[in-house]
């Protein structure tokens, strides 16, 4: 069963995607034994001066890697899936690797985590494939740049340690599902400008949209010299005229924007509620789930 953020699994955190880890236990060194004193033999142990800036010096814990840390070719292709190391030097001194578009044959080379490492021309990365679903709330960029406020990225800082990043964008103030991965495949799924993957939104607008404008959506506008074209729209049954449903395919929430725009309505709000399949359920606003394993190769079997 996938773990979304309030559950006990891994990644539990709070609105913003962070959570309090417990730190060391306070009773450290403490004699528990009916409150009697520590002693050495028979005689008492002197009494620590509370003054620790002349006792020994404190042993330091060891410096964390950084992601950026080069690592050994070989062993970055061996990470990713593709061969072992001694396959990997063989493949590398037969020209079959390349670094940031360059051919290297150098055995012990060094690349960074961020490095384009490509194997027969497809990209590979040594990181666990990681696949994120979110419920964005409002007021949150999606974006990974830092300095931009609040964005999705500290909602699913905890959710994994491999560098996931959101498949296309949402308005800050825009709803719904986006999903992270560092899978670069899936990622040119989402993107390709033929296929794509179908999104599902709710759209809130802020008069009632007329059917011959509904029509016009249906059969493609001409916006700004390029056409424009929807999967399906419908009015949401049982709500108002202004309630409606479009699926597209789509990356991003501009072009919903740009269409109604178009037609002189006003958007009140956008709500992703479904991504080929994908659903809320169980995703409360603000929180996140990873994919099952069905779920992932549902994605990846998507024509």
């Amino acid at each position: 069963m996938s773990r979304h953020q309030g559950s006990s699994g891994k990644g539990k955190s709070s609105g913003r995607g962070q959570n309090k880890s417990n730190g060391p236990s306070s009773g450290r060194g403490r004699d528990n034994s009916k409150g009697k004193s520590f002693s050495r033999g028979n005689a008492p142990m002197r009494k620590v001066s509370k003054d620790i800036s002349k006792s020994a010096p404190e042993k330091k814990s060891p410096t964390k890697k950084s992601k950026t840390d080069e690592i050994r070719l070989n062993k970055y292709i061996a990470n990713s899936g593709i061969c072992s190391r001694r396959d990997a030097d063989l493949h590398i001194a037969t020209g079959s690797v390349t670094v940031n578009g360059k051919i290297i044959t150098e055995m012990g080379y060094k690349v960074k985590l961020d490095d384009d490492v490509r194997f027969d021309g497809s990209r590979i990365n040594p990181e666990k494939k990681a696949y994120v679903l979110l419920n964005k709330p409002k007021g949150f960029a999606t974006t990974t740049s830092e300095g931009k406020g609040r964005t999705v990225m500290d909602l699913v800082a905890n959710a994994t340690t491999s560098r996931i990043k959101p498949i296309g964008r949402l308005g800050r103030n825009s709803l719904g599902l986006i999903l992270f991965t560092n899978d670069d495949a899936l990622v040119e799924k989402f993107t390709n400008s033929k296929n794509g993957v179908p999104r599902l939104f709710q759209i809130e607008l802020d008069k009632n949209l007329k059917f011959e404008d509904l029509k016009k959506i249906q059969d493609g506008l001409q916006i700004e010299g390029k056409l424009v074209t929807v999967e399906d729209i419908s009015f949401v049954t049982g709500q108002s005229k202004n309630q409606i449903g479009l699926k597209i395919k789509n990356t991003g929430s501009s072009v919903i924007r740009s269409i109604f725009a178009h037609l002189n309505y006003e958007i009140i709000k956008v709500d992703c509620v479904a991504i080929a399949g994908l659903t809320k359920k169980d995703i409360p606003r603000g929180h996140w789930k990873h994919l099952t394993e069905q779920e992932v190769n549902t994605l990846k079997m998507l024509s």
